[in-house]
């Protein structure tokens, strides 16, 4: 039998991202010294970066704006026909401007290119075309190389918008990893939804010190099992005398210890003889991403929050991730 014919839409899709990556790796290797230049300009910005383009490339630079914005650098996005009726005021000594146009030519930009020369702001712009009136106005021209829209007219702006976003990931990850930006940072600019609840740390979820399951280990099984069961971690931690966590008995080790004598001689032996002596522990500035991926590998559903002198601080229930949307 003949293989069957391949769908036309699937055979489009795949000429256009063929296209849009042989795009891209065509503007990785014309990376320059220019690409290192604006990233030093950004970096060393005082005021914020006015990221401004017409029409896709407008669109394009409110997503380069919003992303700068979230990895540490302060940006706005600024409409250049807007910037004609007013909105230039938004753009002020100490900032720079990064400027979008394919050609290179759009004529809502001149206004926004003066104002950046007259008062001496750094101009960078990101356009295909160095001698259009952008490139020869940028102090830095970023110039993305020669490639085919993937539109069959050659029209539709599609690999030159791929292009120009990929320019400013570009530009966004060099100024994070030079700042030494940190999840930690990160977090700050990310409090909501998924995101900003696997950036919590341990700290923002666990039970504090009045829920614990605590008993020393001299404490017998039968008091034990009521302390642990009276919680409902499933877990009850072994606490030493100078109040550093020196084991721990879960379900699975009462299983253990039930197996190797039965009940009445469970309930007679003391919490220190039954423990885990190396339980698993984290730290409260631990990320709860963290703590998901800790009791992931180990099998386990709690984990307890200690101190450098491991002193129980609180606990950590997989249900409380489940619950804050970690998992």
């Amino acid at each position: 039998m003949n293989a069957p014919l391949p769908h036309p839409d699937l055979e489009t899709g795949r000429r256009v991202l063929a296209l849009e990556s042989e795009a891209l790796t065509a503007l990785a290797a014309s990376l320059d010294d220019r690409f290192a230049r604006a990233v030093s300009v950004l970096a060393g910005t005082s005021g914020r970066v006015a990221v401004t383009g017409m029409g896709k490339s407008g669109h394009v630079a409110r997503k380069i704006a919003a992303t700068l914005a979230s990895t540490g650098t302060p940006a706005l996005f600024v409409h250049p026909a807007e910037a004609s009726h007013g909105d230039l005021g938004m753009i002020v000594a100490g900032d720079a401007v990064l400027a979008l146009s394919n050609s290179g030519d759009a004529p809502e930009l001149a206004d926004l290119v003066n104002h950046a020369k007259r008062f001496g702001l750094p101009l960078i712009g990101i356009t295909s075309r160095e001698e259009s009136a952008l490139g020869r106005a940028a102090d830095i021209p970023l110039i993305l190389p020669k490639q085919p829209e993937a539109c069959p007219m050659g029209l539709a702006p599609t690999t030159s918008t791929t292009m120009q976003m990929a320019m400013g990931d570009a530009l966004a990850v060099a100024l994070l990893t030079r700042r030494g930006f940190t999840a930690a940072d990160f977090r700050v600019f990310h409090p909501g939804g998924k995101l900003g609840a696997k950036l919590s740390r341990v700290r923002d979820l666990m039970h504090g010190a009045a829920e614990l399951p605590l008993a020393p280990p001299e404490t017998t099984m039968d008091a034990a099992i009521v302390a642990m069961t009276a919680r409902r971690f499933g877990c009850l931690g072994v606490q030493g005398p100078d109040g550093a966590l020196v084991g721990i008995i879960t379900d699975g080790d009462l299983r253990r210890a039930l197996d190797g004598g039965g009940a009445a001689d469970l309930l007679a032996r003391t919490a220190g003889s039954v423990m885990n002596r190396a339980p698993r522990t984290i730290t409260p500035d631990t990320l709860a991403a963290e703590a998901l991926r800790e009791m992931n590998a180990r099998s386990i559903t709690a984990l307890f929050v200690v101190d450098e002198a491991r002193r129980p601080l609180g606990i950590l229930h997989i249900h409380d991730l489940l619950r804050a949307g970690v998992a």
